[in-house]
């Protein structure tokens, strides 16, 4: 990596494709959302070198639902990268939505983790999705551990890290009861030895832009793409917050520091 080499990536997440073009899901069709977001995607003055999705693709992991989005998202003209949200399969993330190139991190055929390259950056995608009974937790297991181990060390490129789940604590009484990834606290320290190079862990399923920093490192939540939770310190429900738009991040990789540039835009 040269110092004059950047990388823009687009993070989106959280789209709850519905087997109908009309499905709705808290008060909103998900569908006319991602479409108007592929289309601002596309259109973007800067041109991103890859999207990256952060999970639940679809609302329930059916084969209708994974078409539609397939057809969407296939519109998108730079590569596309899935997380596993607790909506998806791994397995049927693999079979139906086309990844950009990678290099797998796990031969488990039910976990989606793997790794891939842009200009010297490395870029590695954590499966935290747990036994159903824990749902909506995510869980990372020994071996995504491992993964995490073996990619955090303290010399090598500069890292970015890619779940769907949250791994801290975010101040808001329904979310932490019911949304962390429960081994959070863990895959922090695991994180610790690279933080001198890690750019950041970007996640979705908290229908919510939300950034929280740690000992030096960024974690940073994203908007879904067509309806947002409200995440006040003293809600203890699940709320929808009508007044927040759907929206994704621009993110710029520079040599010497991360930004993130939120982008939203009206329900068509």
């Amino acid at each position: 990596m040269t110092n004059n080499d950047t990388v823009y990536f687009v993070h989106i997440s959280d789209s709850h494709f519905g087997p109908t073009a009309d499905y709705s899901r808290h008060g909103h069709q998900p569908q006319p959302c991602v479409e108007r977001a592929v289309e601002l995607i596309n259109n973007l003055p800067s041109l991103p070198d890859f999207v990256v999705h952060t999970g639940d693709v679809v609302t329930d992991p059916d084969e209708e639902s994974y078409r539609r989005a397939a057809a969407v998202f296939s519109q998108l003209t730079v590569p596309v990268y899935y997380v596993t949200g607790n909506h998806d399969r791994a397995r049927d993330i693999r079979r139906f939505m086309a990844l950009g190139p990678h290099l797998p991190l796990s031969d488990d055929p039910d976990v989606l983790s793997y790794a891939f390259e842009v200009k010297g950056y490395r870029f590695v995608v954590l499966d935290a999705r747990g036994p159903d009974e824990i749902d909506p937790h995510g869980i990372l297991s020994e071996a995504q551990l491992a993964v995490v181990r073996a990619e955090a060390t303290a010399v090598g490129p500069p890292l970015t890290i890619f779940m769907h789940f949250p791994p801290l604590p975010m101040n808001s009484i329904w979310m932490d009861l019911n949304m962390l990834v429960l081994n959070g606290d863990v895959l922090h320290q695991a994180l610790l030895p690279a933080r001198q190079r890690l750019r950041g862990v970007f996640y979705g399923h908290i229908h919510q832009s939300m950034q929280t920093m740690r000992d030096g490192i960024l974690y940073t939540a994203v908007p879904s793409l067509f309806s947002q939770f409200a995440a006040w310190p003293n809600d203890a429900v699940v709320r929808e917050d009508p007044d927040y738009l759907p929206g994704f991040n621009f993110v710029h990789l520079l040599p010497e520091q991360t930004i993130i540039h939120q982008h939203t835009f009206p329900r068509p």
